[in-house]
């Protein structure tokens, strides 16, 4: 009977758990489906927006914007790793931060300091247990993140870039390209040359001459223009992490439900197999009691 009992409430607490990883799983994706839907929109403006600044570049016509120039000191880097708050995840944030480590090692060869800037519970617990010093920490962004405050954030890095407090800004976050490609990667955004380096390289190929017409001139145009390319840019790595984490959480939550739905079924049919080998036994016995009395 002890044996039966063990089972049973065994797999009661399983299919508890499964109640909650099912929740999981769909609360997930409906915060997918709506961060999908504020990442797609706003990453063909971010792409030709960021593909007119190349332009510009490639043209010559950028040569006097300060967020353009490559800084020829290597004094301070910023690294900034976008994880998530909670875990339950699959490798989401072990998969950024591997990627964020390998790059940060890169950049304390090549610069004298190197400031870590972390966004997400999860890579703040991880880079104090690895005893990393942790210069700025963001703990507001969760799954829907505003353009609001990353905008502080990204002002912020623009005035210390223009100052010359800062010679570098590289970001380590998941990129989303589709629902089943995902992956994680580190990202130049200052200066914003290195950021359009595929826009330069597509243009020279395809278009050589531009046939931009400014008004009033190009440097109010550049003035305007620049500083919004690295905002949105940055803007939309945060809405990509946040893809990235729902999508990973969905299918940790689904492969967590489906393996309780198996052990719930092989806990089942062990439940079944006790309580029958139980039965016979208490049939055996009350039939052996009644042949001793007769």
């Amino acid at each position: 009977m002890a044996k039966a009992r063990a089972l049973d409430k065994r797999r009661k607490s399983i299919t508890n758990i499964r109640k909650i990883t099912r929740t999981m799983e769909l609360v997930s994706t409906a915060q997918f489906r709506r961060a999908m839907e504020r990442a797609v929109a706003v990453d063909s403006y971010t792409k030709r927006l960021v593909r007119l600044v190349g332009d510009l570049v490639a043209s010559g016509l950028a040569t006097d914007a300060p967020l353009l120039e490559p800084r020829e000191k290597k004094e301070r880097a910023v690294l900034l790793i976008l994880t998530a708050n909670r875990g339950m995840c699959g490798g989401y944030n072990s998969g950024v931060l591997r990627a964020a480590l390998a790059r940060l090692t890169q950049l304390q060869e090549q610069f004298q300091n190197v400031e870590l800037y972390v966004s997400g519970s999860r890579g703040l617990s991880y880079l104090k247990y690895r005893k990393f010093q942790i210069d700025q920490f963001y703990g507001q962004f969760d799954h829907k993140p505003t353009f609001d405050d990353v905008n502080l954030i990204a002002n912020q890095f623009l005035t210390r870039y223009a100052k010359g407090e800062i010679d570098r800004l590289e970001v380590a976050y998941a990129k989303f390209v589709s629902i089943s490609k995902q992956y994680p990667t580190v990202e130049p955004l200052l200066p914003l040359a290195d950021m359009t380096k595929p826009a330069e390289e597509q243009q020279a190929e395809h278009c050589p001459a531009l046939g931009y017409e400014f008004l009033p001139s190009p440097q109010d145009v550049l003035e305007e223009i620049v500083p919004n390319a690295f905002r949105l840019k940055l803007f939309k790595t945060f809405l990509d992490a946040a893809v990235c984490e729902q999508i990973a959480r969905m299918m940790a939550m689904k492969a967590a439900t489906d393996n309780a739905d198996q052990m719930i079924s092989l806990l089942t049919t062990e439940y079944n197999r006790a309580r029958q080998s139980q039965i016979t036994n208490e049939i055996i016995e009350v039939v052996s009691g009644a042949s001793a009395v007769q």
